[in-house]
């Protein structure tokens, strides 16, 4: 297979483009009514198939997406999180999305971190969003953890354009500030 992007390394985690490997955990994810409350809701191990691809072909079309999160201890696949931008997006966002095994660790904070200085760095990005829904404490926690600031609400393009949504975010001036 094709390695399609870089590998980041952190103290415990190890981010990368996805692999077929990784897929069983991300199914977990996507069929877990509460983990995938935020993300769509749940979902058949079939249509979970259909959505861990978009990650492939968003790094293979873009030159970037989401990491597969790797816990360097276990082995195991915790979650993904990277840049991810589809037509018609808001802006640059850095988004996630984390198995249930992973919650509580930090993961999300220590991977976000890694995954922003690679946007900034690698990409040339000036800004960063997160697409958060109102109600999901967690994701607005680490967000914060992260330095970002609601910015107001905002609007997903089709099929998503019902969805309720607040815009997270900040400024490579202002990550930089917050990282020296």
């Amino acid at each position: 297979m094709t390695h399609l992007g870089p590998t980041l390394e952190t103290d415990r985690l190890i981010l990368r483009p996805p692999r077929a490997g990784d897929f069983d955990g991300f199914a977990e994810l996507q069929g877990d009514a509460d983990a995938s409350r935020f993300i769509g809701g749940p979902v058949t191990r079939a249509e979970a198939w259909r959505r861990f691809l978009w990650q492939p072909g968003a790094w293979f079309v873009q030159g970037f997406g989401m990491f597969g999160v790797i816990e360097k201890k276990s082995g195991l696949w915790m979650g993904q999180i990277g840049p991810w931008k589809p037509e018609c997006w808001p802006g640059n966002e850095i988004g996630y999305a984390f198995h249930p095994r992973a919650w509580g660790k930090g993961y999300a904070t220590e991977a976000g971190t890694a995954a922003i200085d690679w946007a900034f760095d690698t990409l040339g990005w000036d800004d960063i969003i997160h697409c958060i829904d109102p109600g999901n404490v967690a994701s607005q926690n680490v967000a914060r953890r992260l330095g970002s600031t609601m910015k107001g609400q905002g609007k997903l393009p089709p099929p998503h354009q019902d969805a309720v949504i607040d815009i997270w975010g900040q400024s490579r001036e202002q990550w930089r500030r917050r990282r020296a």
